[in-house]
């Protein structure tokens, strides 16, 4: 097995050095050539795999996310718009509905008071004609009670003086 002060280029010391000379202590030797070389070769051949698709895929999910909140943002316009000449076109509607139904109303008071004009009319009639006719049969019965109001006083005229009168 290779020592750790083989690999990481460090020696091993007492705790009480370090904290006395208040650091740690790194001797620049081959290995960290070698670890400076390994990470450089790490960055070049990782760059073109995994560290530049990452990005183009960030890159990419930003551009798609801009792009639906954009799209959002013109649909959210769109429906307000929409919403604004629906509630548009209803008071319109509902104005149009105030005015036919005012018409509706006027002409309904209209045909009542032509329909209550007939119904007074034809009632009139109904009343003068039954007036009339109550005065003819008045009359027939007055004139009726006057022939028997004769015939009852000479039966009674007679009744009374036991004779027969003229």
């Amino acid at each position: 097995m290779i020592p750790f002060s083989a690999i990481t280029g460090l020696t091993a010391k007492p705790a009480g050095e370090f904290l006395a000379a208040g650091g740690v202590v790194m001797d620049i030797d081959r290995t960290m050539l070698v670890q400076m070389a390994v990470f450089v070769l790490l960055i070049v051949v990782l760059s073109p795999l995994l560290f530049k698709p990452v990005l183009r895929l960030f890159e990419e999910r930003e551009r798609r996310t801009e792009g639906a909140r954009s799209d959002a943002r013109a649909m959210q316009e769109k429906a307000e718009n929409l919403l604004e000449r629906y509630q548009s076109k209803l008071e319109d509607v509902r104005i149009t509905a105030g005015k036919e139904r005012e018409r509706l109303r006027a002409e309904t008071l209209q045909l009542e008071a032509k329909i209550l004009g007939q119904a007074r009319q034809a009632t009139s009639q109904i009343v003068e004609a039954g007036r009339a006719q109550i005065e003819r049969e008045t009359a027939g019965i007055r004139q009726d009670i006057g022939v028997q109001s004769r015939a009852i006083a000479r039966e009674i005229g007679s009744r009374v003086l036991g004779r027969e009168v003229a």
